[in-house]
C-alpha cells in the first residue's frame, strides 16, 4: 500500500504529552513550535490516508487541517478539514441551497477567497513597488531586491 506525506496544522502548539501520546500510534516530525506535524501514512489514496490519520491522531491532538504535502498529478493538494458543528450546519445549508455537495461548496468558497486574497496582495505589492520606484531607477531597485533576497534568512539558495 502506498504511503502519503501528510501535514497536520494546529491553531495552537501541541503539548509535549499530546505529542508523546500521538507518536505511539504513528511516527511524527514536529516543527519548532509544534503547530505543524509531518507524517507518512498508508492509504490507497491520499484521501483515505488523511482520513486514517485523523482517526488515529484525532483523540490525541488538536488537529485543525490535514493536507497533502505534495500536489497530485493535477497540481492539487488535498485539504481535510474538521469543522465545528455550527460551521458544518451552515456549510450544509449553503450547499443544499446551491445544489452542491458540502465539499464542492467549501472548495468553491475557498477558491473565491484565495483568488480575492491573491488579487488584493498583488495590488498591495504593485502599489508598494510603484512607491519605491518613485525615488530610484528600475535597475537600482532590481539590484536592491536581489541583494535583499540573497541575504535574507530563509531566502532561496539561488
Amino acid at each position: 500500500m502506498p504511503h502519503h506525506a501528510l501535514e497536520n496544522v494546529f491553531t495552537r502548539s501541541a503539548r509535549p504529552a499530546e505529542l508523546r501520546a500521538a507518536t505511539r500510534s504513528i511516527p511524527l516530525a514536529a516543527n519548532h513550535d509544534a503547530t505543524r506535524l509531518m507524517a507518512l501514512c498508508p492509504g490507497k489514496t491520499a484521501r483515505r490516508a488523511a482520513h486514517r490519520l485523523r482517526r488515529r491522531l484525532g483523540t490525541h491532538l488538536p488537529i485543525d487541517v490535514i493536507t497533502t504535502r505534495y500536489p497530485d498529478t493535477h497540481g492539487q493538494v488535498l485539504l481535510n478539514v474538521s469543522l465545528p458543528p455550527a460551521a458544518q450546519a451552515t456549510l450544509s445549508r449553503t450547499a443544499e441551497q446551491t445544489g452542491q455537495s458540502p465539499e464542492q461548496t467549501l472548495k468553491r468558497m475557498l477558491h473565491q477567497k484565495l483568488t480575492q486574497y491573491d488579487r488584493e496582495e498583488t495590488d498591495r505589492l504593485t502599489h508598494a513597488v510603484k512607491h519605491l520606484l518613485t525615488g530610484t531607477t528600475p535597475a537600482h531597485f532590481l539590484t536592491a531586491v536581489g541583494h535583499a533576497l540573497t541575504r535574507s534568512p530563509g531566502a532561496a539558495p539561488w
